[in-house]
């Protein structure tokens, strides 16, 4: 088997940023300057390649991230476009767990957003080096000075500007280079692939020398070889200073910054560029680590043909074709069609019947791959999100992907009784495709529950229900995903002792539980003394435990963040078994949680207002009535960017207020930030409406 190109020659990045701020525009541009596409596809026209699903086009937004590759300067790039819109970040999150790179877009005139913020905070999880690309440098009141102080303000980040625009709002027309000492311009041509690189005119060469010696003084600060020939005086090459640019990225102490404009087709090539010269290719990052899956040992995969086969399963996609697609990021090896993947998460093996290039939604069939390809296989049976795929005789876990919780719910219910089993048939393949996705049974009415990232992410499930399974279904009011935690420490025991038939049944235990720091989870410790309770019945008194957190005892909604340590129990040689042990820790745990001052936790979302001034005021009263926290107010572009923490169990048809009180000249972004304790007064309100209670005396 041979490559096309090098691994040195792969690219695998993402494309994100805020919602609107031109990803799919920009992606579109790069397929068609790249030869892959014809003809531009365009958002606002529906035409747009990457957004090849049916609500995407009608909305003209992304609600999943689309994979293809391209080609640039005898490299191979893998793109993945990713959504802006936070109902959608599950998207995000999959697709930077298997990247190497990625360009963040900011707007031009809004500069760094919330959800600028929150991809920029996934990259750092994940390591990712980054270049930053601001748009929109053509829209009236564009600002990419203050867009440059955000990314050091708000992103924590250390930007390197390494061009500077030429002209703004409608003058603008390319970019100087600072590396190469060029100017890129593209003057009026509208579709972008005529423009000109020509030497600094004599009016700006001042400027741009000034400009490329600040930048020269920051990189030096980055990179010693640039720092000595700075001190010197020395003259650095371009290939110097790429080199260094290079290196400082990948080790994440600058971000190249770049300025375009790419629905008016101008700054793109240099974005490609930038690409290939800064990004890293696979055998630019450290290798991969994992575990043995039998014996946990560390074990490590560098990015070559020659080591063992390692992939990991970051995407399924249900194909009305296929069955189902699964997309993954091949970390080392290299392998065949008809190869045979061993899931090790799952013991299992699976046989490669097709391997898939993806381009959006269309496929081409390849017959090998290699380390650092993105890559899709059909027809799969028994794939998660999250699964390692790898050499059965060199096995190893990869780290799986953590995904954000779902914080709302709605009631779902076939509209005829026969649409039943197609409608759990189709939810089952959604929430297999997206993790964010929850199916559960409310626990006092027995009605089915559909848990999700916001109000539109369950729209479009109900949409895609419609169309890809023909189910049709209503949906009742959305409602809060409250959770429950306890304040303080308790003990419970419990003792199960049952005839059933002939066989007795026995099991005893004492737990102890306690509040963990907020988005702790669960733990289980076992303290209880050798020979009181066998050990074979240890996991059964865990998986008690475990089971109990699933359903609270204020009004039914999961328990979280609680540690539970088994202190003591007795056993019986002839009557002890799991179940018996099980059903006696549910109960030990039940009695503790009634002790422990049990409380409700409401999600709690990051709000940002941006409106005219003259409306400040009634903004600002509107979200202290909802219980909000304004944490600032500013100036951005001539509009004020109002600020809060608001429960978002007040926000829920926000939209159509917020018209009413700008006069449908205000906008809003929203994202979940934490989850907090629910107040007292509001808490015995849900109680009381969930169960029928009057008060509240738990604390």
């Amino acid at each position: 088997m041979t490559r096309t190109y090098s691994i040195e020659r792969v690219r695998n990045i993402g494309i994100m940023a805020h919602i609107d701020a031109g990803k799919t525009t920009t992606t579109e541009r790069i397929l068609y300057y790249t030869g892959i596409t014809y003809k531009m596809g365009e958002v606002d026209e529906g035409t747009a390649v990457m957004d090849w699903m049916a609500q995407e086009q009608e909305r003209g937004i992304t609600i999943t991230s689309a994979a293809t590759t391209c080609y640039w300067n005898n490299h191979r790039i893998n793109i993945i476009d990713t959504p802006g819109h936070v109902d959608f970040t599950a998207e995000v999150e999959r697709s930077l767990r298997v990247l190497d790179g990625a360009v963040v877009l900011l707007c031009g005139v809004g500069g760094v957003e919330p959800q600028s913020e929150t991809v920029w905070r996934q990259a750092d999880k994940y390591r990712v080096p980054r270049i930053c690309y601001i748009n929109k440098m053509d829209r009236i009141g564009v600002d990419p000075e203050r867009a440059l102080e955000q990314i050091k303000s708000r992103l924590a980040a250390k930007p390197l500007a390494i061009q500077i625009p030429l002209g703004r709002e409608e003058y603008f027309r390319g970019i100087v280079d600072l590396v190469n000492m060029k100017e890129y311009d593209w003057g009026t041509d509208l579709i972008g692939t005529d423009f000109v690189v020509k030497e600094v005119a004599a009016e700006r060469r001042a400027e741009v020398r000034q400009k490329r010696s600040e930048m020269l003084e920051q990189l030096s600060d980055a990179d010693e070889h640039i720092m000595e020939k700075y001190l010197e005086g020395s003259e650095m090459t371009a290939e110097d200073i790429k080199r260094a640019i290079r290196k400082a990225t990948i080790a994440g102490k600058v971000v190249p910054v770049l300025y375009g404009a790419s629905f008016r087709n101008k700054g793109v090539h240099p974005l490609l560029d930038a690409i290939v010269d800064y990004l890293p290719a696979p055998v630019d990052i450290p290798p991969v680590v994992g575990h043995h899956p039998r014996t946990h040992q560390v074990e490590t995969r560098k990015a070559s043909d020659d080591e063992p086969f390692s992939a990991l399963v970051f995407k399924l996609q249900n194909d009305l074709f296929m069955g189902s697609l699964a997309f993954f990021r091949v970390y080392s090896g290299k392998a065949r069609l008809g190869s045979v993947f061993y899931n090790s998460v799952k013991d299992e093996e699976e046989r490669v019947s097709r391997l898939l290039e993806m381009h959006a939604n269309k496929r081409k069939e390849v017959k090998e791959i290699f380390a650092g390809d993105i890559m899709a296989m059909g027809t799969v049976k028994n794939l998660s999100t999250g699964d390692t795929l790898c050499a059965k005789n060199r096995p190893i876990v990869l780290e799986s992907i953590k995904f954000p919780e779902p914080v709302v719910s709605m009631t779902i219910e076939p509209r005829s009784k026969a649409g039943h089993a197609k409608l759990h048939n189709a939810l089952a393949k959604l929430a297999k495709e997206d993790p964010t996705v929850k199916i559960m049974q409310d626990p006092q009415t027995g009605q089915n529950l559909v848990y999700g990232m916001g109000e539109l992410h369950i729209e479009i499930l109900m949409d895609r229900m419609s169309r890809e399974f023909g189910v049709q279904a209503n949906l009742g009011k959305p409602q809060v995903a409250y959770k429950e935690t306890i304040l303080k420490a308790a003990e419970g025991e419990g003792k199960y002792i049952r005839q059933i038939g002939v066989k007795s049944q026995y099991g005893h235990c004492r737990l102890t539980i306690e509040p963990l720091p907020r988005g702790e989870g669960f733990k289980f410790i076992n303290k209880v003394k050798s020979g009181l309770i066998p050990a074979e019945f240890i996991p059964a008194i865990e998986d008690g435990a475990k089971e109990s957190l699933e359903f609270g005892i204020l009004a039914g909604f999961p328990m979280t963040d609680i540690k539970v340590t088994l202190k003591d129990g007795s056993s019986s040689e002839t009557d002890s078994t799991p179940v018996a042990f099980k059903i006696a820790a549910t109960m030990a745990f039940k009695e503790a949680a009634q002790k422990a001052g049990p409380v409700l936790l409401e999600p709690i979302m990051k709000l940002e207002v941006v409106s005219p001034d003259e409306y400040l005021g009634d903004i600002s009263g509107d979200l202290n009535a909802r219980r909000g926290k304004i944490e600032g107010v500013e100036m951005r572009g001539g509009s004020r960017v109002t600020k809060a923490l608001v429960p978002l169990a007040e926000m829920f048809g926000y939209a159509t207020i917020l018209r009413t009180l700008t006069q449908g000249r205000g906008v809003f972004s929203m994202e979940f930030f934490e989850y907090e304790t629910t107040p007292l007064q509001v808490m015995e309100g849900i109680v009381a409406r969930i169960e029928g209670r009057v008060s509240y005396s738990g604390v």
